[in-house]
C-alpha cells in the first residue's frame, strides 16, 4: 500500500479527477438509457426491467471471472485502465443501434447495455481493490465524501444541461442521444487519463488464502463482514427492485420528457452534494454501522412519497430529499464493507461481495416489474418501502453486534473533558 503523504494525496487529487469524468460518462449516458429505450426504442415494460437487471446477470458472471484475476495481481491500476477502455467502446457501438431495424434496436440495445458491464464489472472490482490500498483507512471517510460531493456538483451541472440540449429535439430523435453517447466516450478517454496518473505500490506478497480462493466461503467466516453481507444484500434487494419502478413511473404514468428526467436528477444531486458532509462527520462520530440505521430509514420514504403524485414538480422535491439519503447509502456501505473485512482477505471479500451484490441487482428489477404486472405500480413501489424499511432493523442489530464484539469498527471521537 502507498502510505506515505505525498502519495496519498496525489492519489486522492488523481482520484477525484478520474471520478469527475466517470460521474460525466454516468450522466451522459446511463441516465437516460431509460428514455431513449421507451421515447426513441419503444421498449416495453419487460426490457426497461432488463435495462437495469440483465447488465448485473452479466456482471454476476465477470465479478467470477474477475475476481480469479484481480486476487493474483500484484499490482491492479493498468487492469483497471484496460477493463474501462473496453467499456467505454461499448458507447459507441449504441451509437450505431439506430441504423438496424426497427423491430431489433430494443433488444439490440439491451444486450449492448448488458455486456457492457462485463468489462465494467472488471473494472469496478479492481477499482475498489485498488482504491482500499491507496487510501489509508483514516482519510476514507473525508476523502470519500469530498470525492462524492465533487463528483455529485458536476453531474448535477451536467444532467442540467443535457436536460435543456433534449429539449431542442422532438422526444423521438435519435440525434440528440447518439451525439450524447459519442460524448461520453470521448470523456472515457480523459476517465483512462487520469487513472494511470494514480501512484501504485507493488505487493511483496499476495495472501494464500485469495491465492487458492475464486468466490471463498472461508471469508465468510469472519463475522462483522458475513453480518453486514447480509443486510447489505436485504437493503439493496429493496433498493434495486424499485429502479426500474422509478423510470416507468417517470416517464410512463407521469410523462416526463428528457428535461423532467434532467430535473429528477439534478434535485437528487443536490440532496446529495449538501449532505456528504453531514453524513462523514456523523459516521465518524457515531460509526458507519449505525449511521447506516438512518439511511435505510431515509430511503423508505421515497418510492412511497412518490407514489402520492404524479405531478411533475412534486417529484422533483421528492427525488431533492431522497438524495440527502442516497449520499449517505454511497458513502456508508462502501465504507462498511472495507472497516468490516479483514486486510489480508479484503480482495477476495470485495469479490465475494460484488457477485453477490451483481446476483441480487438481476433478481430485484425483475421482481419490480412482475409486481407491476401482478399488481399495480403503487403495490410494487409501496413493497420496496417496506423492505427498505425493514432493513434499517437488520442494520440496527448489526450495530449492536459491531459494539458488543468488535468495538475497533465501531469508532467514536473522543468526547474532550
Amino acid at each position: 500500500m502507498v502510505e506515505n503523504g505525498v502519495a496519498y494525496k496525489e492519489n486522492e487529487k488523481r482520484s477525484i479527477q478520474n471520478g469527475v469524468y466517470t460521474t460525466l460518462i454516468l450522466n451522459i449516458s446511463n441516465n437516460y438509457f431509460p428514455l431513449f429505450a421507451i421515447s426513441v426504442l419503444g421498449a416495453s415494460n419487460y426490457q426497461i426491467g432488463l435495462i437495469s437487471s440483465l447488465p448485473q446477470f452479466i456482471g454476476m458472471i465477470a465479478m467470477v471471472i474477475g475476481s480469479i484475476i484481480i486476487n493474483r495481481l500484484q499490482t491492479k491500476k493498468m487492469f483497471t485502465f484496460y477493463s474501462f477502455l473496453c467499456a467505454r467502446i461499448f458507447l459507441i457501438a449504441i451509437v450505431l443501434v439506430v441504423f438496424l431495424p426497427k423491430q431489433q434496436q430494443a433488444w439490440a440495445f439491451i444486450l449492448l447495455v448488458g455486456l457492457m458491464n462485463f468489462p465494467f464489472s472488471f473494472a469496478n472490482l479492481s477499482w475498489q481493490s485498488l482504491i482500499a490500498d491507496l487510501i489509508p483507512e483514516e482519510r476514507r471517510n473525508t476523502f470519500f465524501s469530498n470525492r462524492n460531493r465533487i463528483m455529485t456538483f458536476v453531474g448535477m451541472i451536467s444532467t442540467f444541461i443535457i436536460g435543456f440540449f433534449l429539449q431542442l429535439f422532438d422526444k423521438s430523435d435519435s440525434l440528440p442521444y447518439q451525439i450524447l453517447y459519442s460524448m461520453a466516450f470521448f470523456c472515457g478517454l480523459l476517465e483512462l487519463f487520469y487513472l494511470t496518473k494514480h501512484k501504485e505500490s507493488k505487493k511483496t506478497a499476495i495472501s494464500p488464502i485469495e491465492q487458492k480462493a475464486i468466490f471463498g466461503f472461508s471469508v465468510f467466516k469472519h463475522k462483522p463482514f458475513f453480518y453486514f453481507l447480509l443486510c447489505s444484500l436485504f437493503f439493496n434487494f429493496g433498493w434495486q427492485m424499485c429502479w426500474s419502478l422509478f423510470s416507468i413511473y417517470q416517464i410512463t404514468y407521469a410523462g416526463a420528457t428528457g428535461l423532467w428526467v434532467s430535473f429528477f436528477a439534478v434535485a437528487n444531486s443536490i440532496g446529495q452534494v449538501i449532505s456528504y458532509k453531514w453524513w462523514a462527520k456523523m459516521a465518524d462520530k457515531h460509526s458507519n454501522a449505525k449511521m447506516l440505521i438512518l439511511v435505510s430509514i431515509g430511503m423508505a420514504s421515497a418510492p412511497f412519497m412518490t407514489n402520492l403524485s404524479t405531478n411533475l414538480w412534486y417529484i422533483v422535491i421528492i427525488n431533492l430529499f431522497a438524495g440527502l439519503s442516497v449520499s449517505g447509502t454511497v458513502l456508508l456501505l462502501f465504507n462498511t464493507l472495507l472497516e468490516s473485512t479483514e486486510e489480508k482477505t479484503r480482495s477476495l471479500c470485495i469479490s465475494n461481495y460484488n457477485i453477490l451484490l451483481a446476483f441480487i441487482a438481476f433478481v430485484a428489477p425483475q421482481f419490480g416489474v412482475y409486481l407491476l404486472d401482478k399488481t399495480s405500480i403503487a403495490a410494487a413501489m409501496n413493497i420496496s418501502s417496506v423492505i427498505r424499511l425493514a432493513s434499517g432493523v437488520f442494520f440496527y442489530f448489526f450495530y449492536v453486534y459491531l459494539k458488543r464484539t468488535y468495538t475497533p469498527i465501531i469508532r467514536k471521537k473522543a468526547v474532550k473533558a
